[in-house]
């Protein structure tokens, strides 16, 4: 009985030494996941095909990004952080509601089984509420998220097949629910409110579909998928009626926004530039800051239709996606866009949708 105070405090000190590095090494994983850069050696670039490059970079970049922080902070925070302040609010929102009926967008998130908990369910506690119709697509199906599983295997060798029955899915199931379907990763970060504001100047009518630019590998371009890419309904409608034919449509690998720009180019389903009426861009394939510091890889200067400018003057004041955005940041992003004010300073609108239709990647315009 004596030595049993002392060993009491030597567990106790053991165990407050164990929590105490875990925490630590939780922290330097999202410090480091968080402030390092993602460089491409330039030998492999100059030697390799330029879409082997991309499809390996961003590859290497989706998962030094998630892989760490996803066995980190990110299942310490996840679903942990509610914004419960709106009633103290007093800003004027009628234009927000008024093109929440008007421009009808249903969201549909790509995510995979692992991802649920950690990434998937910050998406649907954040940005995803704003959507007039969200769904969340994997290979499992899940309905207490809820999660619709398609049958497809997980892998990114399969992200095509996932993105054409997706597609399938909500043609089938959901074609009236909405005017405008986007699809988006569960690591994009998208501001709703921009983009029906970008899509008052669209037509839904018409067969078009928006994103971040590329303007490589298919004649008219393609859209990044992390980015987030949207169809119109005519868009949509023709990809029902059509899109299940494989010499029109891959059904399944490659690279997934390639296949997928490829069919709607195939479908007669045209790109639009959707930079604003400054020239400055809206949809974006990677997170605020790197566009920002444009500490970009050497592919994107090659890809990239609008000349991968960066810095301030270069995004739009009316952005609406980014992507590589862990679950932490999306809580960030929430909080800086919709939570934080200046006092005092009222913010009006800006009319920067563009009066006329210019061709992505160029100043010309369409006749």
């Amino acid at each position: 009985m004596a030595t049993s105070a002392p060993v009491t405090k030597l567990s106790a000190a053991v165990l407050g030494l164990t929590v105490g590095f875990s925490l630590a090494s939780i922290f330097v994983v999202f410090f480091t996941m968080e402030h390092s850069d993602f460089h491409f050696v330039s030998s492999i670039i100059n030697s390799e095909h330029p879409q082997a490059v991309h499809s390996r970079g961003m590859h290497n970049l989706s998962n030094g990004l998630n892989e760490g922080f996803q066995k980190s902070l990110g299942q310490y925070l996840s679903g942990n952080i509610k914004f419960e302040d709106l009633h103290l609010h007093k800003d004027n929102d009628a234009i927000s509601k008024a093109l929440y009926q008007k421009e009808r967008v249903l969201c549909w998130i790509m995510t995979s089984p692992k991802n649920l908990d950690v990434k998937a369910r910050v998406v649907r506690d954040t940005w995803a509420r704003r959507c007039n119709k969200v769904l969340f697509m994997s290979s499992v199906t899940d309905p207490k998220f809820p999660i619709i599983g398609l049958n497809v295997s997980e892998g990114r060798e399969h992200l095509t097949a996932k993105t054409m029955q997706a597609f399938r899915y909500i043609y089938e199931n959901h074609f009236d629910d909405a005017d405008w379907f986007m699809k988006a990763d569960d690591d994009s970060y998208v501001i709703l409110e921009n983009l029906r504001y970008f899509l008052t100047s669209q037509n839904k009518s018409e067969p078009v579909f928006f994103g971040h630019h590329f303007k490589t590998l298919v004649k008219q371009g393609y859209y990044s998928g992390g980015g987030g890419y949207v169809l119109s309904k005519e868009a949509l409608r023709r990809y029902g009626e059509k899109g299940h034919d494989p010499k029109v449509c891959r059904p399944d690998g490659a690279g997934e926004d390639v296949e997928f720009g490829r069919c709607m180019e195939n479908l007669g389903v045209r790109t639009v530039n959707t930079t604003d009426a400054l020239g400055r861009s809206r949809f974006h394939c990677f997170w605020p800051e790197k566009h920002l510091a444009g500490t970009y890889p050497e592919w994107f200067y090659q890809y990239d239709a609008n000349g991968a400018k960066k810095g301030i003057d270069s995004i739009s004041d009316y952005s609406i996606s980014f992507h590589y955005v862990p679950p932490q940041t999306m809580y960030d992003l929430e909080f800086y866009i919709y939570h934080l004010r200046p006092y005092g300073i009222v913010s009006g609108t800006q009319e920067l949708n563009r009066k006329e239709k210019v061709k992505p990647g160029t100043k010309e315009i369409n006749p």
